[in-house]
């Protein structure tokens, strides 16, 4: 169910348990174009059938991403929004929300958490 939610194009998932703090931070980080996902969620990602390829393949690999694109998306899954990514990697605005189109369109997702929850079923090459 976490897999369809996010295809669908969620931007998070949260269980239904959740806190009203929790709620209202996931809320505003949706706001901010920031995914969400509960720690359950993840591990029920990990969990599933592996990515279309071999879930031992390497991320960078498996998705002929640049050495920039898995800096970038290693700050996505920390959760970093592309203004916050532009001033980590000291670029501009325009060239770190580039960096992930180009992420999100070779890794054939339509969202951050898309990619994220993709990259998590992945070998831990990047982010971690």
């Amino acid at each position: 169910m976490v897999r369809e939610a996010l295809q669908a194009g969620a931007i998070g998932y949260l269980l239904k348990n959740v806190s009203a703090d929790d709620l209202a931070a996931a809320i505003r980080e949706a706001h901010a174009g920031r995914s969400t996902l509960a720690p359950e969620a993840i591990q029920a990602l990990i969990q599933m059938d592996p990515a279309p390829r071999s879930s031992q393949e390497d991320l960078a690999e498996a998705f002929l991403l640049t050495p920039r694109e898995q800096e970038v998306l290693a700050l996505m899954i920390e959760g970093l929004s592309n203004p916050d990514i532009a001033d980590r990697l000291v670029v501009s605005r325009s060239t770190a929300k580039a960096h992930v189109s180009n992420i999100l369109s070779k890794m054939g997702v339509s969202n951050r958490a898309e990619a994220i929850a993709l990259a998590l079923q992945y070998k831990p090459s990047i982010g971690g």
